[in-house]
């Protein structure tokens, strides 16, 4: 048996545990309520046919031409199936599909005009929130800039992580 065993972590070990906790969370709920904030956007809008997750979706592609391997590996799309959304989207008209001339098992994609403006609309929506965060006293440039640094470090910590464990 461990001589550690018997020792409950220091106090600020258990508070820094905590606080870690909570900020795992807070990141889940954070993801949830954008998810939310899009839906009800798209409601105002009167625009149903295309859910949260696939309007990000196009938000994300914007003018570029990707995979859907591309977009499985930025990580925006957790819990849902990437390949399904973007046939939805095709099939409804939001984005254009094309075979790679190279690997011909893989499907390039793009916005079609209709994508363009789902993603305009949360490109607005965006823009508004950031200027009500920055008028209202809710978060400036420092606060984002802290918050920013402070996932992307996170993030680079858990990738080494993921690829370090033997």
């Amino acid at each position: 048996m461990s001589v550690h065993s018997d020792i409950s972590p220091p106090v600020d070990q258990r508070s820094f545990m905590a606080g870690y906790l909570d900020a795992l969370a807070l990141v889940e709920r954070l993801h949830r309520l954008l998810l939310d904030v899009i839906k009800d956007e798209f409601e105002r809008v009167n625009v149903l046919e295309i859910n949260a997750v696939q309007a990000l979706l196009l938000f994300n592609i914007g003018e570029n031409e990707v995979t859907a391997g591309e977009l499985k590996t930025r990580g925006y799309y957790q819990g849902s199936n990437v390949s399904y959304n973007l046939k939805k989207l095709v099939e409804m008209g939001y984005m254009h599909h094309q075979r790679c001339d190279v690997d011909r098992r893989s499907v390039r994609v793009r916005l079609t005009e209709k994508g363009r403006g789902v993603r305009d609309v949360v490109a607005h929506l965006f823009e508004r929130h950031a200027e009500g965060l920055q008028s209202k006293g809710v978060l400036g440039a420092d606060g984002i800039d802290q918050i920013t640094g402070s996932l992307r470090r996170v993030e680079r910590y858990w990738t080494d992580q993921i690829r370090y464990i033997y």
